[in-house]
């Protein structure tokens, strides 16, 4: 196998990301107890070994190019691989340690994933969790993050996409809005109602609602004067409000069901779902601490667990 690295150019790579971490050569320096000169020359031979300027120089200060902000993101994740490696090798690491970085939607986060987060750290209390609540998509090598969940599968084929569940969806309104604006009794009166929308982030369109008719599948787009986006809960918190019909996961509602907060509309039409997905990298390089949380999320939500 040819080579492609000496030891000195990996001891540039790692004195780099000390650097654009701390955004200083002398604080990176202190850090691994050399010069800041020896930093900015080590730093000075991966610029020129590349090719590519990786800081913007100041007198006061460095910041990463947007060349140097790629690099970056794949070599912390290579350094990364290369500790978790060593210590499955070694067996140094008999217990799941380390940052965990997740990304999830915002309704699947704060009702599902974030209550079950607890538990799974006073399982494993050396894994350290960061989590990304947010519809936006990412990019898992640009930005590195260790699993994400998402309600579709990903047009990245290098993914793998375990199901976790078929979350039903349940169509709602508040009392007060049905007192001032009446009951819909038939999917046809919806023509009539106040219909919260929300425009999907990945195409900034609206959400057909989906229904059963005669045992069929069936995509209907309504209409109304409020339009959330990003945050798919605001649809529910105006609905809570009083603004109109929303049709959401019964798991966001299904208190505000019993409570009496919101009531369900139409259950003659009900019983359709959407899928949550899990995603990580091929399983083959995951590390002990995101092979651990994949198994914990799947036995804790996954109906095929």
């Amino acid at each position: 196998m040819k080579r492609n690295f000496e030891e000195m150019q990996l001891g540039s790579i790692e004195l780099f990301c000390q650097a654009a971490e701390l955004s200083s050569f002398t604080a990176a320096a202190n850090a691994v107890g050399v010069t800041p000169a020896a930093v900015s020359r080590s730093i000075a031979r991966l610029e020129e070994r590349l090719g590519v300027r990786l800081f913007v120089r100041t007198t006061r200060q460095i910041r990463l190019t947007e060349g140097g902000r790629r690099y970056y993101e794949q070599c912390r994740q290579a350094l990364r691989q290369l500790v978790e490696a060593e210590r499955e090798v070694t067996g140094a690491q008999a217990a799941p340690a380390g940052p965990l970085r997740i990304s999830v939607p915002t309704p699947y986060g704060h009702y599902r994933l974030l209550p079950l987060l607890p538990r799974f750290r006073q399982l494993y209390p050396d894994v350290t969790v960061e989590v990304h609540v947010s519809n936006r998509n990412i990019d898992f090598l640009e930005e590195s993050y260790d699993v994400a969940i998402r309600g579709r599968t990903p047009a990245d084929s290098t993914l793998i996409a375990r199901p976790l569940e078929d979350a039903e969806l349940v169509l709602v309104a508040a009392p007060s809005y049905l007192k001032r604006q009446g009951t819909p009794a038939s999917l046809d009166d919806l023509h009539r109602h106040e219909c919260i929308q929300f425009d999907l982030p990945s195409t900034g369109r609206k959400i057909a609602w989906p229904f059963r008719v005669d045992g069929k599948h069936v995509e209907m787009m309504t209409t109304g004067g409020y339009t959330c986006a990003e945050d798919v809960l605001g649809i529910v918190t105006l609905a809570r409000s009083g603004a109109g019909l929303v049709q959401t996961y019964r798991f966001i509602v299904e208190r505000d069901l019993a409570e009496g907060g919101l009531v369900e509309l139409l259950p003659q039409h009900g019983g359709t779902s959407r899928p949550f997905f899990l995603l990580y990298p091929d399983a083959r390089h995951l590390s002990l601490r995101v092979r651990t949380f994949v198994n914990f999320l799947v036995e804790n939500l996954s109906p095929h667990s």
